[in-house]
């Protein structure tokens, strides 16, 4: 199944003027980096976000987010957000930014 272009434009949107921004395909979608991290990206419908541990026990507690987990394998820190999720584009900038920010965190790659 192809990944959702629509919400890549969306992302590669609120993108376009932040530095340190590169595209790279993986988990059969796209991903954004930040200096070398994944801070955000899309599999299938979804948006995948990568947060601190404090954001992702926060985030996992919301109706519309759920472990990133496509091979039986979660992964501590990735959360899915469903389209309801991200619908608004307040929401989509709010993850996005949550994910920037972790991505910026480490070190770069």
């Amino acid at each position: 199944m192809p990944y959702n272009e629509d919400l890549a434009k969306r992302i590669r949107t609120k993108l376009k003027s932040r530095s340190g921004m590169t595209e790279k395909r993986l988990f059969g979608g796209i991903g954004f980096l930040v200096e070398g991290n994944i801070a955000c990206g899309v599999h299938k419908q979804d948006l995948i976000v990568r947060l601190s541990n404090e954001d992702f026990d926060l985030a996992i507690k919301d109706a519309n987010v759920m472990v990133f987990d496509i091979s039986g394998r979660p992964m501590k820190g990735w959360i899915l957000v469903s389209s309801r999720g991200y619908a608004s584009d307040a929401s989509l900038h709010d993850w996005i930014n949550k994910g920037i920010a972790f991505a910026r965190s480490l070190p770069p790659k």
